[in-house]
């Protein structure tokens, strides 16, 4: 006989992370105050080009507003799978490789945790997340798919090491596998 039982946010507890609360608040801060003074020239002085420059950079606060946004878990692990905000959980079942991986962008270095699934992102959920409430849209997700079976979650944002998570999320995968 078949569980209708549904998994949803109530179910993820567990190991959890959420975003770093210290350094990552103060660029948010700073676009976003920029942006008012920027759109308060731009009205005062009737200039269209600060208006749109303003625009631009409320637009940038927005989508990283998410990083504002510290005591919320943003992924995590649980018996059930690997979940992440805006995707859902990742059954342990669907998982045929997690490794974590080195990567530099434009000289600045961060660890990213990429999740190879064994089949496709569809039917490895348990619960799907994706779908957002429309001002959610455009904000900031802790995750994206880096090839069709793949999740890529960079790990230099979050409040633990990136080693903890990799390590805490290997040993949960090969307890619950079994």
């Amino acid at each position: 006989m078949e569980s209708t039982t549904t998994v949803g946010h109530d179910h993820s507890y567990g190991y959890s992370v959420a975003y770093e609360r210290e350094e990552l608040q103060f660029p948010v801060y700073v676009v976003a105050v920029v942006a008012a003074g920027l759109a308060t020239a731009g009205v005062v002085l009737d200039n269209l080009p600060l208006i749109a420059l303003s625009l631009i950079a409320f637009g940038y606060a927005y989508h990283n507003y998410p990083l504002l946004e510290t005591g919320r878990p943003r992924i995590g692990a649980s018996q059930y799978g690997i979940f992440a905000d805006g995707l859902g959980i990742i059954s342990w079942r669907s998982i045929k490789q997690m490794e974590m991986v080195w990567t530099e962008i434009r000289g600045s270095g961060s660890h990213e945790l990429l999740i190879t699934l064994q089949e496709p992102i569809g039917r490895a959920l348990l619960t799907d997340w994706r779908k957002r409430p429309l001002h959610r849209f455009l904000m900031r997700l802790p995750w994206t798919m880096a090839a069709k079976d793949v999740v890529r979650i960079p790990l230099g944002v979050f409040d633990r090491p990136a080693d903890d998570i990799h390590r805490t999320f290997m040993r949960m995968m090969n307890f619950y596998r079994r």
